[in-house]
């Protein structure tokens, strides 16, 4: 299924956080990568996920320890209600309409990115040879069928 055209709106704060993002002299000195998660768009800065955005909600990465701080903020809500990703923020446009509250968001994401936990890399496993060489060989002629007997 072809993935449905994004809003306006989203594409403008998606360019706001490429925007802010390369002005700003990023941790591990490199370029955010960009990429599909949570149902939108995030920016991984060092590997990372720092920012993301779903529809006109900015998503932030913030440290842990202050998420009861970060959860009394205008217009945040979190990512995991019940308390399972720690740190983790939907901030709505009320919560990021002024330049200080965006600066403040931006800024508070990239402080905690160098501290912040990397996910371990997915790797997808590799066939090992020994198991390709003990399958057994496909019967010639026979072909497959859903039915539970098919002696045609």
């Amino acid at each position: 299924m072809p993935a449905r055209p994004l809003a306006d709106e989203t594409l403008h704060l998606i360019d706001a956080v490429r925007n802010a993002l390369a002005a700003q002299a990023l941790p591990g000195g490199g370029e955010a990568e960009e990429r599909r998660m949570f149902g939108g768009w995030s920016f991984l800065v060092d590997g990372k996920l720092c920012l993301g955005v779903k529809g006109t909600d900015l998503l932030v990465r913030l440290p842990p320890e202050r998420h009861a701080e970060f959860q009394e903020k205008q217009g945040t809500r979190e990512l995991s209600p019940g308390g399972g990703m720690q740190g983790y923020f939907w901030v709505e446009p009320s919560g990021y309409a002024t330049r200080a509250q965006w600066r403040f968001w931006l800024d508070e994401a990239l402080a905690f990115n160098p501290r912040a936990k990397a996910s371990p890399r997915r790797r997808k496993p590799a066939a090992a040879p020994e198991a390709a060489a003990s399958a057994a060989p496909a019967r010639p002629g026979k072909r497959h069928s859903i039915f539970e007997a098919d002696d045609d």
